[in-house]
C-alpha cells in the first residue's frame, strides 16, 4: 500500500506595508523581538540568526521607512548603553503578530478551497505568489512627500521632504514625472545607491552635489579594498556609503565623527507605490 501524503499546505511570508510599500517581514519582526529581549543588536542577530551587518542594515532600513523610529540606540550611562524598541516599535510588532495569525488562517481556508477546484494546484499558486515580490538593490531608501517641483524644458527638479531638516533633491525627465504622477504632496521613495554617496568632514568644502546629509558615523564595516560607512542622521534616519579604505583613512573616519554624505541629484531614483 502506498503511503498517504498530507495535502500541501499553502504558506506565505507576511509583509506589513505603509502607503509607500513593504518594509516589515517575518525576519525583521523576529529581529525586533530579539532586540527587545536582549537589548543588543549583536545578541539579537545571533538568535534570528543574521549576520551583525545584516541586522544593522535591517534596522537602518526600517527606521528610514517608518513614520517613527522602531529602534533607538543609547550610549554610555551606568548600563553601558544598548539598543531597544521604541513604543512605536512594540506596537508594530504586536500588530504584525496579530495580523500574521489571521493571515495564516485565511491561507489555510484558501488552500482547502483551491485544492477542490478543477485544476487546483497549490504548489503552482505558491510559485506565482513568490514571483510577485519585487526588491531593490539600493541601500539608501528614504520615504517622503514631494515638497517642490520645478519644471524645465526637458526635466523636472523634485524636492522630497523626508523629515524635519531632511530633504532630498532629484531630477527626472518629464516623461518619468508624468508616468509617476508626481505632484505636490505625492508620496514617493527616494533610492540612492551606497556607491553614489561621497563622504566629507570639512564643512567649508564647496561641492557641486546638491544633496548633503550631515550626521555622525554610526558604524564602519571595513574590507580589504572598500569600507561601508553608516551615518546616523538623527530621528532614526541613516545613510550608507561605500568608499575606499584609502578614503576612510584620509578622512580619519571613526564612530562618533561628524561627516556628510553628499550625492548628485542625478544619483537619486524616485519610486511610487500604487
Amino acid at each position: 500500500m502506498k503511503p498517504r501524503h498530507a495535502a500541501p499546505r499553502l504558506t506565505g511570508h507576511l509583509e506589513v506595508s505603509t502607503d509607500l510599500g513593504a518594509f516589515l517581514g517575518d525576519t525583521r519582526v523576529r529581529l525586533l523581538e530579539q532586540i527587545e529581549r536582549h537589548g543588543s543588536i549583536s545578541q539579537a542577530a545571533k538568535h534570528v540568526p543574521l549576520s551583525y551587518k545584516a541586522a544593522w542594515d535591517a534596522v537602518d532600513a526600517m527606521n528610514n521607512l517608518a513614520d517613527q523610529p522602531l529602534v533607538e540606540r543609547s550610549t554610555g550611562g551606568r548600563a553601558g548603553g544598548g539598543t531597544r524598541l521604541t513604543d512605536h516599535g512594540r506596537r508594530v510588532v504586536a500588530m504584525y503578530r496579530a495580523v500574521q495569525a489571521e493571515y495564516q488562517a485565511a491561507l489555510d481556508r484558501l488552500a482547502e478551497r483551491f485544492a477542490t477546484e478543477p485544476g487546483g494546484d497549490v504548489p503552482a499558486f505558491r510559485r506565482l505568489l513568490r514571483r510577485m515580490t519585487v526588491r531593490t538593490s539600493a541601500r539608501n531608501q528614504f520615504a517622503g512627500r514631494v515638497a517642490g517641483l520645478r519644471e524645465s524644458a526637458v526635466d523636472f527638479e523634485v524636492l522630497v521632504h523626508v523629515d524635519e531638516g531632511l530633504e532630498i533633491a532629484a531630477v527626472v525627465t518629464r516623461e518619468s514625472a508624468e508616468q509617476l504622477g508626481l505632484a505636490i504632496g505625492s508620496e514617493v521613495i527616494a533610492l540612492v545607491k551606497a556607491s553614489s554617496l561621497l563622504l566629507l568632514t570639512d564643512e567649508g568644502l564647496r561641492l557641486s552635489a546638491r544633496n548633503r546629509l550631515w550626521g555622525t558615523v554610526q558604524r564602519i564595516v571595513s574590507g580589504p579594498v572598500n569600507a561601508e560607512v553608516t551615518l546616523d542622521l538623527g530621528r532614526g534616519r541613516s545613510a550608507c556609503a561605500v568608499i575606499t579604505r584609502e578614503s576612510l583613512d584620509n578622512l580619519a573616519l571613526a564612530e562618533g565623527v561628524r561627516a556628510c554624505a553628499a550625492f548628485k541629484v542625478s544619483s537619486v531614483i524616485l519610486a511610487v507605490v500604487d
